[in-house]
């Protein structure tokens, strides 16, 4: 269930760091209330997940989810760089992801 937790905790990563970007600078009211709660609910699973997946590979697989994520939706929705060598580094933090996951000695 931990694993549960961190990839969910991850996609609100992806959330609220894509919400940054609709708030402007917490300008825009909805953004940001949309933007913080996405904030909250990111730590809540992602402090769920610690309980039996060690902090330093939970912390690395969620800011990688959060990393790939946000950099995929950023050339989706605000037209960023597409450039191969962009996405080679982002699929070889996936990679690190993966590996991760792999060799973690968590029991979950």
């Amino acid at each position: 269930m931990s694993w549960i937790y961190l990839f969910i905790a991850g996609l609100f990563e992806i959330g609220w760091a894509v919400g940054l970007k609709y708030t402007e600078g917490f300008t825009k009211f909805w953004p940001s209330v949309i933007t913080i709660i996405g904030m909250i609910l990111s730590f809540y699973f992602l402090s769920n997940a610690v309980k039996t997946i060690p902090i330093g590979t939970a912390y690395a697989i969620w800011t990688g989810i959060g990393a790939v994520g946000t950099a995929f939706l950023g050339m989706i929705l605000f037209g960023e760089s597409k450039e191969f060598i962009r996405i080679f580094f982002i699929f070889l933090i996936v990679i690190g992801i993966i590996g991760l996951k792999i060799f973690s000695n968590a029991d979950s």
